[in-house]
C-alpha cells in the first residue's frame, strides 16, 4: 500500500495518470487538498465514490494515528503515534506566546547512542518516510482542530525520536512538503531542525537551500568530554563539526542554535571560553538545558552527574563575561515523560511484560 502523502501535487497528478483512469486533472488537485486537512478517502466527499473505494485498495490516507495522548498540568500534549506496520513513535505539541510548536520523530528508534536520551536504547528500527513525518503533523493538527488553511501548528522542530540527518533524503523532502504552497504552507523559517553532528551531512544540507533553523546537540566543548556522553563525537571531530557548521552559516547567513546540557563535567569556567572560541565567525544562541535523567537506562553514567545549583549559577555568569548568547530551556511536560523517547520506552516495556 503507497501513502499518499509521500507525494508532492505534481507527483501525484503523475501517479493518477499512470493509474489511466480518465479523470479530470483536477481531481488531483481535489485529493491533494484534502490529504492536506488530513482527511480520510471516505470524508473526500466531492470525488465519486467509486474512485474513493478504488483510492482504498491500493493506498494510505492516515499513514500515522493517534494511539494515546497525555497532557500536562502546563499543557504540553504528549503523543504516542502509530504507524501502518505496528511501529510507534512520538509527538509533543508545546504551546508558546507565538503559537503551537509540535515536535516530531524522524525515525523509529535511534542509532546514534546518546547516553541522555532514551529513545536509542533499542536502536534503530527503520526511517519514516515524508509522508509519515508529514502525517505526524497533519494528525495533530487536525486534532486540535486545525486545516490547512486554518492551521493550529505554527512551528515545527525535528527533534523527536530519531537523527534526522541520519534519514536525510526524506526528512529534505518532507520540509519541501510541508512548506509547499499548494499544501500546509508553512514557512520553513518556522521550522528547526536538531542533528547530533553529522558533519558531512550539515555540508549537505547547506547545499539544499532551505530556510531552517539548524540546532546542534553540542553538550560539550572538548572532544573528549563529547565521547563520554555522545557516540558521533568518535567519528566526528569538533574540529569537522565546526568546519561544518561554519560552512552552513556561510552558506545560509542563518544564526545557529546550541543544545547544551548542563552537566558537573561540562559547566567549568575553562568550557565558557572554549564555547566562545568555537563559535567564533558565526551568529549563534545556546539553549541551555537542565539534565532529564533517562528511566531505565541500562548503563549509569557518571558522566550525566549534574552540577549543582551554584555551578549551573557560575557557569551562568562565565558565559555572560564571555558574551555568549545563552538562555535556560523551559522544561515542558515533565509530568507526562516529555523528554525525548520516554513515552515510546513505556510501551515497549509494557509489549515486553
Amino acid at each position: 500500500m503507497k501513502i499518499l502523502h509521500d507525494y508532492s501535487l505534481a507527483e501525484l497528478k503523475t501517479e493518477l495518470e499512470g493509474l489511466n483512469l480518465k479523470m479530470p486533472r483536477y481531481r488531483a488537485e481535489q485529493i491533494y487538498k484534502w490529504l492536506s486537512d488530513y482527511k480520510t478517502f471516505d470524508e473526500m466527499t466531492n470525488l465519486p465514490l467509486d474512485l474513493r473505494e478504488m483510492l482504498k485498495e491500493s493506498y494510505v490516507d492516515e499513514p500515522v494515528k493517534i494511539e494515546k495522548e497525555l497532557i500536562s498540568k502546563d499543557g504540553t500534549r504528549k503523543y504516542l503515534l502509530s504507524l501502518g506496520d505496528g511501529n510507534v513513535v512520538e509527538g509533543v505539541l508545546m504551546n508558546y506566546k507565538y503559537g503551537n510548536t509540535i515536535c516530531i520523530s524522524t525515525q523509529v528508534g535511534c542509532r546514534m547512542g546518546c547516553a541522555f536520551c532514551a529513545t536509542g536504547i533499542d536502536g534503530l528500527a527503520r526511517n519514516l518516510t515524508a509522508g509519515e513525518m508529514l502525517g505526524e503533523v497533519l494528525a495533530v493538527n487536525r486534532h486540535i482542530g486545525g486545516t490547512a488553511t486554518d492551521r493550529k501548528i505554527t512551528n515545527i522542530v525535528l527533534m523527536g525520536c530519531g537523527e534526522p540527518l541520519d534519514n536525510f533524503d526524506n526528512v529534505v523532502k518532507f520540509i519541501r512538503l510541508i512548506s509547499a504552497k499548494e499544501g500546509f504552507n508553512l514557512s520553513q523559517r518556522s521550522i528547526s531542525l536538531s542533528t547530533c553532528g553529522l558533519a558531512d551531512k550539515i555540508r549537505e544540507l547547506a547545499d539544499e537551500d532551505l530556510g531552517i533553523t539548524l540546532t546542534i546537540s553540542l553538550h560539550a566543548s572538548t572532544d573528549e568530554q563529547r565521547k563520554k556522553i555522545m557516540n558521533v563525537a568518535k567519528a566526528y571531530s569538533l574540529k569537522e563539526l565546526f568546519f561544518a557548521i561554519k560552512y552552513y552559516f556561510e552558506k545560509t547567513r542563518r544564526r545557529i542554535v546550541f543544545e547544551y546540557i548542563e552537566l558537573d563535567l561540562n559547566t567549568n569556567p575553562d568550557d565558557a571560553v572554549r564555547l566562545k572560541e568555537l563559535c567564533k565567525g558565526i551568529s549563534y544562541h545556546f539553549n541551555l538545558i537542565p539534565i532529564n535523567v533517562t528511566p531505565n537506562s541500562p548503563i549509569e553514567n557518571p558522566a550525566l552527574t549534574p552540577p549543582s545549583k551554584e555551578k549551573q549559577a557560575a557557569f551562568w555568569e562565565c558565559l555572560k563575561e564571555q558574551g555568549i548568547s545563552a538562555t535556560t530551556r523551559r522544561t515542558l511536560g515533565s509530568d507526562i515523560a516529555g523528554a525525548c523517547g520516554q513515552l515510546r520506552r513505556s510501551k515497549i516495556n509494557e509489549e515486553k511484560k
